[in-house]
């Protein structure tokens, strides 16, 4: 009875340490047929490394009692105005206090009301033309969202034109204006980033539209990276 309890105590205090993310998708504007994918894509990459992961779009649940029980919240191409003030505040004392963020695609077309929620995701989307393929480049190999891309990556998606793009972002991936049409941000046009921000820490790809993605392993080793970053798992860089 004693080895029981005591292996019954060693698996509640393991579970008790597993990390855990909330995946929100909200969308008060455009909302992506992709979401219905990546919600059981993510919670299926959350389990196979180990986390535990809640999916949502009810935005009540950001209260800072309830954040502080996540590592790191994803926001999967959630769209427009989705928290209010008070759910605002919450979040930025999640990040204050060491929260993760991970933004995937529409992210960035999201709460442009709110400044410091431009500068956590890194940019605003401003406009994309119609879906073709481009030429990704990897300028950081030497990461964990990265290291598995060829260093010219061709595919299709939706491209996004970003606005606003903060200045202490370390990029990861620009997108090839000259292997397709509509793009506005010339050379380099930012992809993919992540950096420390107000105490937390953050990490952006604007890939993700297209519903095959989620069940692409290139794009979801990528998305893993930026979870294990964002939930202070590993470090973004690799040892040389």
């Amino acid at each position: 009875m004693r080895i029981l309890i005591l292996l019954l105590f060693f698996h509640c205090t393991a579970s008790f340490a597993q990390k855990r993310l909330l995946i929100f998708a909200k969308t008060a504007g455009y909302h992506h047929q992709s979401i219905a994918n990546g919600f059981p894509a993510l919670q299926k990459l959350s389990a196979e490394h180990k986390f535990l992961a809640d999916t949502t779009t009810d935005a009540s649940q950001f209260t800072l009692k309830n954040l502080k029980r996540y590592a790191a919240v994803v926001f999967l191409s959630t769209t427009g105005d989705v928290l209010d003030e008070q759910q605002q505040k919450a979040f930025e004392d999640y990040i204050h206090q060491g929260g993760g963020f991970v933004g995937i695609h529409a992210a960035s077309d999201t709460e442009y009301g709110w400044p410091w929620y431009g500068k956590l995701v890194g940019a605003y989307f401003v406009s994309h033309p119609a879906q073709q393929e481009a030429v990704l480049h990897v300028v950081d190999p030497n990461t964990i969202a990265t290291r598995h891309f060829p260093l010219e990556w061709k595919r299709k998606d939706e491209w996004y034109n970003f606005k606003e793009i903060q200045t202490d972002l370390h990029i990861l991936m620009t997108l090839d204006e000259k292997t397709y049409t509509g793009g506005i941000n010339g050379d380099p046009h930012p992809f993919a980033w992540y950096h420390d921000f107000d105490g937390g820490r953050a990490f952006y790809t604007g890939l993700g539209h297209m519903e095959d993605s989620y069940t692409d392993p290139l794009f979801l080793k990528h998305v893993l990276g930026g979870i294990l970053y964002a939930t202070g798992t590993k470090k973004m860089e690799l040892k040389k």
